[in-house]
């Protein structure tokens, strides 16, 4: 548990709080590159850490990321005329670059135009996989650019959405990093059923509950579900990571299908204010074979299960109880709630905005979520300082995650460790 001022350092990110200094120190998922499709095309409103900002990409494919609200005043720069590099405020007509600076004032005789005096908030972007990436720190401490190995890949063996969660940012990640949840929460009752969910003939459903061990690293930390097999002498080992501040690095699935085989999975949850996150969930293979369309369906973030006009809002959202069916859960799944990113939100969602932690009861499976509260308040505590939090380096940019079935005295760490990290680190090399 944590107490109320521990809570709030962790889950307050706006302007000024010292979370929000923290999160400020790591580049962040803004939008994808796909809502900017071409030079002059339509600004889209962005939400990070409790700001209203602006998106737009200017006439010669530059980015902008600025904040929403004209110098002048006020009128939203999201109406604005995305013209000849730069957007152009429709109540009085001043223009903006890509950095922020105003460029023209349409309202003021030449003579009396002051331009150079007037620049709004703007910062420092980076488009990498898709996904365009937003600094919103000193620009003297600005990081490496965050080239996460699915980034590297070509569009073909990578997939890219995002979904819209109704709750804090940090309860969000602790139920994607809680592995001891999924084959209880996400299982389907028959293992012939052709809906989303755990089999309960998968390595991952047929073991017992998982001891969870944690191996802090320079980025954040490794960590496993080390699950006894019933009734064999072996193990199944389900390996992930955790990266600063707000990444999980997965295996693509559960069940150790041959067709996952060279894929990986993730997620960044991204806060848009205190009370709201984005889901940013992508998968690759690293493999030579693309993805297919069926390893690219997403089964809660896809244009089939997301209001994309309505800010990426899920479809089956708190206001329609996430569509749960009683009769489903009795026969079909064990929540009743349609895929297994829904069932996470509903869950996640249903704790309020913000969880009082104050009221929690922890246990042993809980230790990759302890270990994160621990490394995100010394991270808080180090920029308070005036020091750099952790997981600002390189060393993730060709991390993998794994699942494997071992002999029971096998030592995970290493049997695992050419799929999580050497095999990953000459990856650079030998991409598709």
């Amino acid at each position: 548990m944590l107490t109320k001022e521990q809570n709030d350092l962790l889950t307050l990110t706006g302007p000024g709080t010292p979370g929000g200094e923290f999160m400020r120190r790591y580049w962040m998922p803004a939008l994808m590159a796909e809502e900017l499709p071409e030079p002059d095309c339509a600004p889209v409103r962005v939400k990070l850490l409790g700001e209203r900002l602006v998106a737009f990409r200017d006439s010669k494919g530059r980015i902008g990321l600025l904040d929403e609200f004209c110098a002048h005043r006020r009128a939203s720069l999201w109406l604005g005329r995305n013209e000849e590099c730069g957007l152009r405020c429709v109540y009085h007509g001043w223009k903006y670059d890509v950095e922020g600076n105003c460029v023209d004032m349409m309202n003021e005789p030449e003579e009396h135009q002051f331009t150079s005096k007037i620049h709004i908030k703007a910062y420092p972007t980076v488009e990498l996989g898709g996904l365009i990436w937003a600094y919103m720190g000193p620009k003297s401490k600005m990081p490496p650019p965050p080239k996460f190995e699915w980034t590297q890949m070509p569009p073909t063996h990578r997939h890219l959405t995002k979904t819209w969660e109704e709750c804090n940012w940090l309860q969000a990640l602790e139920g994607g990093l809680d592995t001891s949840h999924a084959p209880i929460m996400h299982r389907r009752l028959r293992p012939e059923l052709a809906v989303g969910g755990i089999s309960p003939a998968s390595f991952f459903a047929r073991g017992k509950a998982p001891v969870v061990e944690v191996e802090p690293t320079d980025y954040g930390y490794t960590y496993a579900g080390i699950r006894e097999l019933a009734g064999e002498d072996k193990i199944f080992v389900r390996a992930y990571h955790y990266v600063m501040p707000f990444t999980q690095i997965r295996p693509a699935q559960f069940s150790g299908d041959d067709q996952y085989k060279t894929m990986i999975a993730g997620h960044y949850w991204v806060p848009m204010d205190d009370e709201n996150c984005m889901v940013y969930n992508w998968r690759y293979s690293y493999g030579p074979d693309p993805l297919t369309e069926d390893q690219r369906y997403d089964d809660a973030a896809g244009p089939e299960n997301t209001l994309i006009d309505q800010g990426y809002r899920k479809k089956r959202n708190k206001d329609n109880s996430w569509l749960i069916d009683r009769q489903a859960q009795k026969t079909l799944t064990f929540t009743g709630i349609k895929g297994i990113n829904t069932q996470d939100h509903a869950v996640q969602e249903s704790m309020g905005p913000i969880v009082d932690r104050s009221l929690e009861h922890l246990g042993p499976a809980d230790k990759a979520i302890i270990s994160l509260r621990q490394m995100l308040l010394r991270g808080v505590k180090t920029v308070q300082e005036g020091g750099d939090p952790p997981g600002l380096g390189e060393s993730y940019y060709w991390l993998r995650a794994a699942e494997k079935v071992l002999p029971k005295d096998a030592d995970w760490r290493t049997e695992l460790a050419d799929d999580l990290y050497e095999q990953a680190m000459t990856a650079a090399g030998s991409l598709p």
